[in-house]
């Protein structure tokens, strides 16, 4: 058997996939199969896949006649899935090279733990901008191991891209229900379970460029943002702090205001300051139902907020 399982989707990456898939192929821990699903690229990526499976006997490639989605195309990888352990990259991505390597030592000692990493930002050349993950999603300061579930509840800031665990530990798939955010629900039920590790080595590069998909679909984020939130409600609710479920509430509000159905967003600002009327964010709530999303008050309250606790470094899982 393999000992560890790479994942990669594919989809319209022409100008990338050869480097990620190269990244891979150079881990210092060769013990490895790379499983490449396309799904139903329009560009030259399938092709690129077809050159590098011919010649190296580690890629298992798949293709989709028909655009699938995140969802089901990283089921369909993890279906096929050999190894002891899973990790994923992106057809975008890149890996250093002794990522598996110094992750593994981790898991030999601490076989249920998973273990992530820092990633380091570069741009559509694969020239590094100067930033790491964790600080472009606000969570440099951040607890990342340990039993986290609490916080990336409140907010996903866990780099997937980078991500490591034993494949026994797959209870959930990735929920074909979501369009982009599955990956988030599936880190939470992950993170359910087990403790995560943290690397603070960037041993992931993550790529901006203009085709990353929430840059071209806002809607679809935030129907997928409305879901979440009811997912998590619904199945772990009565786990969850007030304060947790009030913000959990108030994201669903300002999801809806974004997609201008205000009724809904303030029947959801509402059930926030129900659920959570004596915290610090219950003035927040207020100005939200009285005012809305759109309106001065709400929305130079949030961006107040939001300031304020970014300063002081409140944590809103407490």
């Amino acid at each position: 058997m393999v000992l560890v399982s790479v994942i990669m989707g594919a989809y319209n990456h022409q100008c990338y996939i050869a480097d990620a898939i190269e990244s891979v192929l150079n881990q210092t821990m060769p013990d490895l199969e790379l499983i490449i699903i396309d799904d139903a690229s329009n560009d030259d990526t399938p092709q690129i896949i077809k050159n590098y499976q011919q010649k190296e006997p580690r890629i298992k490639a798949f293709f989709h006649q028909k655009n699938q989605g995140i969802a089901a195309t990283a089921n369909q990888c993890l279906n096929n899935a050999n190894g002891q352990y899973i990790t994923f990259i992106g057809s975008d991505d890149l890996w250093v090279k002794t990522k598996l390597e110094k992750q593994l030592q981790i898991l030999q000692k601490h076989p249920n733990w998973l273990v992530w990493s820092e990633g380091e930002i570069i741009d559509n050349t694969g020239n590094s901008t100067g930033k790491t993950f964790t600080k472009m999603h606000h969570a440099d300061k951040k607890r990342k191991t340990g039993n986290i579930f609490r916080e990336i509840l409140d907010d996903n800031y866990i780099f997937g891209q980078s991500l490591m665990f034993q494949k026994k530990h797959l209870k959930n798939q990735f929920s074909t229900n979501l369009k982009y955010l599955c990956d988030y629900r599936f880190m939470v039920d992950l993170a359910f379970e087990h403790e995560f590790f943290f690397i603070s080595e960037p041993l992931a590069k993550y790529r901006i460029h203009n085709n990353n998909s929430i840059n071209r679909d806002e809607t679809e984020w935030n129907k997928d943002r409305i879901k979440l939130a009811k997912y998590f409600l619904q199945k772990y609710g009565s786990a969850l702090s007030k304060n947790l479920r009030g913000n959990l509430y108030f994201k669903i509000g300002i999801a809806y205001s974004a997609l201008d159905k205000d009724n809904l967003a303030k029947h959801y600002y509402f059930y926030a300051l129900k659920t959570n009327s004596t915290s610090k964010e219950a003035l927040l709530y207020i100005a939200y139902v009285l005012d809305g999303a759109k309106g001065f008050v709400g929305n130079n309250l949030l961006r107040l907020y939001m300031k304020i606790n970014s300063l002081l470094q409140v944590r809103t899982y407490k």
